[in-house]
């Protein structure tokens, strides 16, 4: 079963909405992992829109005593604060994806004619740290080649237009998947483990689950706005069924 690794960048949106303390997102950690998640990950963008840098190093506290057990993953652009952060938290995963000027989330993986020379600095360091390095990319050869080549532990595919062929029916969905599934052999006989993120949800996972090679999925938005009907508890646990494709609603 893929590991399931809980996004909690929109619980941090809704509480700087307010600009109080509420809903915590310690508070919300603690529930997922509570309910069966392997992973948190956070996206802490420069701007401090919903994750902050205090987040991040509260939720390497808090999740400090479970180490081996449930794992951090930091995600965000290789800039230099981003990079003394994860050097600082020491994260077990941290997965580095492009940011574009002014976007609401993320729009597409690295492509294979990204200068190596600076992003392979960063993998390195953080290698030499211990930190497993996963690389945000499309479902593409050259940007799995090119992400294998700078030294990636694992690639994470961008799962956004899965999502958008799914919404068109069985037959684009079953199109795309099979992109997806040859990108995955391809990570995988290159010696990467493979992730997936972005747009996956209970209805979606009923065909993504069964994506060859996949060690990891990351999900935040779907599964929080599931959570504002059931409950996040129920939500972590409907997502960790449908990742194991049980299907919704048949969690633990």
């Amino acid at each position: 079963m893929p590991a399931l690794s809980v996004n909690v960048n929109k619980v941090a949106t809704l509480r700087n909405a307010r600009g109080g303390p509420q809903p915590s997102v310690i508070e919300a950690v603690r529930a997922i992992v509570d309910a069966g998640a392997k992973g948190i990950t956070v996206h802490p963008r420069a701007d401090e829109r919903h994750i902050r840098r205090s987040d991040v190093l509260e939720i390497a506290d808090e999740l400090a005593p479970l180490r081996g057990r449930v794992e951090l993953n930091i995600e965000g652009d290789p800039r230099p604060d981003l990079v003394d952060l994860v050097l600082r938290v020491r994260p077990d995963q941290c997965t580095l994806v492009p940011v574009l000027p002014g976007e609401i989330t993320s729009q597409a993986g690295w492509t294979a004619d990204t200068p190596a020379d600076a992003i392979g600095d960063v993998v390195r360091r953080f290698r030499d740290e211990g930190i497993r390095v996963s690389i945000f990319v499309d479902p593409e050869d050259a940007a799995i080649e090119w992400a294998r080549q700078l030294g990636a532990d694992r690639v994470e595919l961008y799962t956004e237009p899965f999502a958008r062929a799914f919404e068109s029916g069985p037959a684009a969905a079953e199109a795309s998947f099979a992109r997806y599934a040859r990108a995955a052999a391809l990570a995988h006989d290159g010696g990467m483990g493979v992730n997936a993120g972005h747009d996956l949800d209970l209805r979606n996972l009923t065909v993504f689950h069964r994506l060859p090679h996949l060690d990891e999925m990351s999900i935040g938005h779907a599964l929080i706005a599931h959570a504002l009907f059931v409950g996040l508890r129920r939500a972590v646990q409907d997502f960790l069924a449908a990742v194991d494709g049980r299907g919704p609603g048949r969690g633990a």
